[in-house]
């Protein structure tokens, strides 16, 4: 806290009387971007339903309306999104924050687009369904923590810092993925 409060030029009381304890700083940080990122999301996918309408948006429509604004906030909006992508990578990846902070963040948002890939997907199975999910939130999670993994493997033909190449092959993999693995399991 003294730290953060000399790099804000505060007094360290300031930031108690403000935010309380460090975890609330945090929370308070994580929340005033998980709001807008959530909205971006929350937006996309009324605009792909209202296009879909009266009929139902397809798998890729719907993992684009949940990727895109993550893109779009972290090459549009800079470097400050960038660092809060990484940061929402190490703590979705972290046993002991993970659950709890996604859970209390992100799930709403999350349960909206799982019951849109229900309707997508109304024969997949249950299980199934979160286990795409959960496969779709590491591609985000390794994707947006810009590892620099992907530059050594690919001796450079690969960026991890290219986002936009990585969701323009992101979001096909992804649906692709829900659509074989949800219409194969539920026969």
């Amino acid at each position: 806290m003294r730290d953060i409060a000399s790099e804000a030029e505060v007094d360290v009381a300031l930031i108690n009387y403000h935010f309380g304890k460090k975890m609330e700083l945090f929370d308070a940080v994580i929340m005033r971007r998980a709001e807008v990122l959530n909205e971006d999301r929350v937006r996309a996918l009324e605009e792909c339903r209202q296009k879909a309408a009266p009929g139902t948006p397809s798998v890729d429509e719907i993992i684009d309306a949940f990727t895109y604004p993550m893109l779009n906030r972290s090459t549009e909006d800079g470097e400050h999104w960038h660092n809060y992508l990484a940061l929402i990578a190490q703590i979705n990846n972290n046993p002991e924050w993970g659950g709890e902070i996604m859970n209390h963040f992100f799930d709403p948002l999350v349960h909206k687009f799982l019951d849109a890939l229900r309707e997508a997907l109304p024969d997949c199975k249950e299980e199934d369904l979160m286990w795409c999910y959960h496969f779709l939130s590491g591609a985000l999670t390794l994707t947006f923590a810009d590892t620099k993994r992907i530059d050594k493997l690919s001796n450079g033909k690969c960026k991890s810092s290219d986002f936009e190449t990585a969701y323009k092959k992101m979001v096909p993999f992804i649906s692709g993925g829900f659509k074989a693995f949800c219409r194969k399991n539920s026969a």
